[in-house]
């Protein structure tokens, strides 16, 4: 039989997802300090990124539209030439 599943709350994963993006130590480090698997903090960082695309916070959205703008006219350019 496998081990039981143990149940993380969300502030103990949201923690574990902003040490990873802050503190400079690795993904590997942080996970064994906090006696989860490199699998699960993975996991949650992917869930994160997810998240962070689908509706990006508001001091990123200002820049995604400004990138957005940049492609549609390189795009534009690219068909002209084509």
């Amino acid at each position: 039989m496998g081990k039981p599943q143990r149940r993380f709350g969300k502030k103990f994963e949201a923690e574990a997802v902003r040490l990873v993006e802050t503190s400079g130590r690795t993904q590997r480090e942080i996970a064994e300090d906090l006696g989860i698997g490199l699998s699960t903090l993975r996991r949650w960082l992917d869930k994160r990124r997810e998240r962070d695309l689908e509706a990006p916070p508001p001091e990123r959205q200002e820049d995604l539209a400004v990138e957005v703008n940049r492609l549609r006219r390189e795009n534009e350019i690219l068909r002209q030439e084509r």
